[in-house]
């Protein structure tokens, strides 16, 4: 159906409907905006929750646990979801509000310009109108004024006193205006047949054009609202597969909290290595009181004591282990602080342990450090030898030195404080409490420096200082007791766990440093393969050790920091 066949009267309603398609328009447009504003709010927020609840930490103080991981996990995947937030204010913002303002700029534009011709059809048609009115009016005007000179003429010609030329003047009158009148009429007709050849195109030709351009223009606006409205459903949709995702990841950080790994962390983090106190002695202070027969009483010293009555009351042993522990029980009390050693010596075993095992790895590091830079000074030397235009090879002699000089340095630091470790080892060997610790850069079997300071892959030349660890302490060595470790220690954090990894073949892991794993084992990963082959890793049960990277198929965490 057709506005120019059946609203062809109906110009002012049309334009009100028009106008009231454009302002609908503009409320949806309106809705779309506040909608997207709400999104982008909620996203700030979320974002400002995840900020709020993941406040910067340095790396010591890196969450361990496996429920804070988890929580930290869920937080990234809160972050994630808040991102898609954003997505989707986006697409609403550019594909649904964007696009309904620039088109209706374009409908208003359009609608002023169709009814405006309107307009112009309708003043033309009034304009036509008005002439044949205007020559229908003179004709009837005309007409009227030849009657009345007839009627004079008729009385004239009748009247036997008028005189001959009153009787010609009147007759002269009307021929005049019968003349004028017929003129009129002549006039009249063509207006008339004009008008009626303007109003036929008007309502057959002009209005129904215009009003089928006002049609189209209507129902375009019509589609377009649909078309919005798919989009508003689609910038939701697009979004659902990765909000899935970041949901599903918060599932599956929930699955990984692990009660006992975090009990065991917790044993890691405050396990001091001191044995548990032995029992106090009975000091006997009757020793020394007289007891009679006739006293009427019976003793109260042990048989022991009475079988030596008269002796000299027990002096405690000196080397009794309560006798070095009496005053260091921290159970209910502040421990006393002391200043920190070198050698960690004021720590328990160990937290000891641990923290000479952080620093050797962070000397051995230095020392890698420090060979790269030799290594790269040698080459850089042998270029300058092979072509001299391109510098002086004697002023590279002073760097290396020095670098040669500070690796001297690092190795006797690392000697020491490996001296320091084994002599730890050794004492929790004897008590039965040794827990083993991998030594990251002195056990690959592989890319490790010889004696001569050259690399070598043959494991037969390889330089194996770490191995001292496993020895008792030497004599003339430092022995303190376990007991004078009667300061507050500092926790140690194990290496946070970086992925996880599936064993894809048995390892017996016989070479010291090596960890011990079956088929379809699935072990934590704690630090990445170095390009040496081996990747560090541990047991569901807390022991650390290293494994063939190729034994083992490897996933990375999701937001995991190098180690």
């Amino acid at each position: 159906m057709s506005w120019g066949t059946e609203l062809w009267d109906q110009f002012d309603n049309l334009d009100k409907h028009t106008q009231w398609g454009i302002d609908f328009l503009e409320r949806y447009a309106k809705f779309v905006k506040e909608r997207l504003d709400i999104e982008q709010n909620y996203a700030k927020q979320l974002r400002n929750l995840v900020k709020k609840y993941c406040p910067k930490r340095s790396k010591d103080e890196e969450p361990r646990f496996t429920s804070c991981l988890s929580f930290y996990s869920v937080l990234n995947e809160l972050n994630d979801y808040a991102g898609q937030r954003e997505v989707v204010a986006e697409e609403m913002a550019h594909k649904v509000y964007g696009e309904l303002m620039r088109y209706s700029q374009d409908l208003k534009a359009e609608r002023k310009h169709h009814l405006q011709e309107g307009r112009k059809a309708q003043q033309y048609l009034d304009h036509c109108w008005k002439q044949m009115d205007n020559s229908k009016k003179k004709f009837e005007r005309e007409c009227r004024e030849a009657e009345k000179s007839q009627i004079t003429y008729d009385r004239l010609d009748n009247d036997i006193n008028a005189t001959k030329s009153e009787v010609e003047k009147a007759k002269a009158q009307f021929y005049l205006r019968t003349h004028m009148a017929d003129e009129s009429k002549n006039e009249y007709a063509a207006q008339l047949q004009n008008f009626n050849a303007e109003q036929w195109k008007h309502f057959n030709s002009a209005i129904p054009h215009i009003f089928k351009n006002l049609q189209d223009m209507d129902e375009r606006r019509t589609v377009k609202l649909g078309e919005t409205y798919r989009s508003f459903a689609e910038a939701e949709r697009r979004v659902i597969p990765i909000i899935t995702k970041c949901l599903d990841g918060m599932v599956s950080a929930a699955k990984a909290v692990d009660n006992k790994r975090d009990s065991s962390i917790v044993i890691e983090s405050f396990k001091s290595g001191f044995e548990p106190p032995g029992d106090f002695p009975f000091e006997d202070f009757s020793q020394n009181l007289s007891r009679t027969g006739s006293d009427g009483t019976i003793s109260n010293t042990p048989k022991g004591d009475r079988d030596r009555d008269g002796a000299p009351g027990p002096r405690q042993d000196p080397k009794h282990p309560m006798s070095r522990t009496k005053n260091k029980l921290w159970l209910f009390g502040k421990k006393p602080k002391a200043p920190s050693l070198e050698d960690f010596s004021h720590l328990p075993p160990e937290q000891r342990r641990k923290r000479l095992q952080q620093r050797i790895d962070e000397l051995s590091k230095e020392l890698q450090k420090e060979m790269d830079q030799r290594d790269a000074l040698n080459k850089m030397k042998d270029v300058y030898e092979k072509n001299p235009q391109m510098g002086d090879p004697s002023s590279l002699q002073p760097k290396i030195s020095e670098t040669i000089c500070n690796m001297e340095k690092l190795r006797s630091e690392i000697h020491k404080n490996e001296t320091w470790l084994a002599e730890v080892e050794g004492k929790q060997s004897s008590r039965g409490d040794r827990r083993h610790s991998a030594d990251n850069h002195h056990h690959t079997p592989q890319g490790r420096e010889s004696p001569e300071g050259s690399y070598t892959d043959d494991t037969s030349q390889e330089h194996h200082t770490p191995h001292k660890r496993s020895s008792p302490p030497q004599p003339g060595q430092p022995n303190p007791d376990p007991h004078e470790f009667d300061d507050e220690f500092d926790d140690d954090d194990p290496l946070p766990v970086i992925g996880h990894c599936k064993a894809l073949y048995s390892f017996d892991g016989q070479n010291e440093g090596t960890l011990v794993m079956a088929e379809d084992e699935v072990l934590y990963i704690i630090e990445e393969d170095k390009g040496d082959g081996w990747t560090r890793a541990r047991k569901q049960s807390g022991e650390e050790g290293y494994v063939p990277t190729s034994y083992v198929e490897i996933t990375m965490e999701k937001n995991s920091k190098g180690s």
